[in-house]
């Protein structure tokens, strides 16, 4: 059954590929105009217009979110589209990953920039038309904020922070009557994960596939994820059949997290 969305419009960060573009489209299935923002102009342009497939109405914002500026720019265009804001969607920034001592900090620097602050400065542009709605913000964190690993210290560092700052914005949001949820993916099918996975298996002189079924093996998980799945996940916690789910942090990744 699709969830109820009693929403109209949404702002949806990282829109122009990957699971931000699957976001936007599951929202516009339920009736939803989209804000989407992304660096990549085309890519951008070729979510817009699967939004508008839909019969929705979408405006594509291209923005480097890392730019302090960026967020209330972002904001006011999406209000100045639709009117006010409904749903915000926090799915932009990728981090650096590389063994420690081989990031200096400039990468620590655009981690943080580009994903972490980037959703601070958004919510803090958005919120005051997010109360006078009532609501609802998503943030697009990763299971890495729980699993620490030596390659992967600023997404780790990132995702954590921003799990933490999901949880310390509900309670502003109880009073507010704003809800804030946490998404953690796995390891999902997108573009940066078939980079990653031709890299590898470049430098083994092996397969795509081989690299990935060792990847699967090492964390216990039969399969990689897919956006549309991350999707559907955000697409229930901005209903009003999750009206009773706020602060949560939820993973979402084939069960390679077993700890409580």
């Amino acid at each position: 059954m699709t969830p109820s969305l009693l929403a109209t419009s949404a702002l949806v960060t990282g829109g122009s590929r990957g699971i931000g573009a699957a976001i936007a489209v599951e929202l516009a299935r339920g009736g939803i105009d989209i804000a989407l923002v992304g660096r990549d102009t085309a890519a951008l342009d070729r979510s817009a217009d699967a939004v508008r497939e839909l019969g929705r109405k979408a405006v594509a914002i291209a923005a480097d979110l890392r730019d302090p500026g960026a967020a209330a720019t972002v904001a006011a265009r999406a209000v100045d589209a639709f009117g006010g804001i409904d749903i915000l969607i926090n799915s932009a920034g990728a981090t650096k990953r590389d063994a420690f001592l081989a990031l200096d900090d400039a990468d620590w620097a655009d981690g943080f920039d580009g994903k972490f602050f980037a959703a601070v400065r958004l919510c803090r542009a958005c919120w005051p038309y997010l109360k006078a709605r009532g609501g609802r913000i998503v943030n697009i964190a990763g299971v890495g904020g729980h699993t620490p690993a030596k390659d992967f210290a600023i997404g780790g560092s990132v995702n954590a922070a921003l799990i933490h700052f999901g949880k310390a914005l509900a309670d502003l949001g109880r009073d507010d009557g704003v809800r804030v949820n946490t998404v953690n993916p796995g390891y999902i099918e997108t573009e940066r994960l078939t980079r990653k996975l031709d890299a590898v298996a470049a430098d083994r002189q092996t397969t795509r596939d081989a690299v990935g079924a060792e990847l699967l093996a090492s964390i216990g998980v039969r399969r990689f994820g897919k956006p549309e799945e991350v999707a559907r996940l955000v697409g229930f916690l901005v209903s009003a059949d999750a009206d009773f789910v706020d602060g949560s942090s939820i993973d979402i990744d084939g069960g390679w997290r077993r700890s409580t």
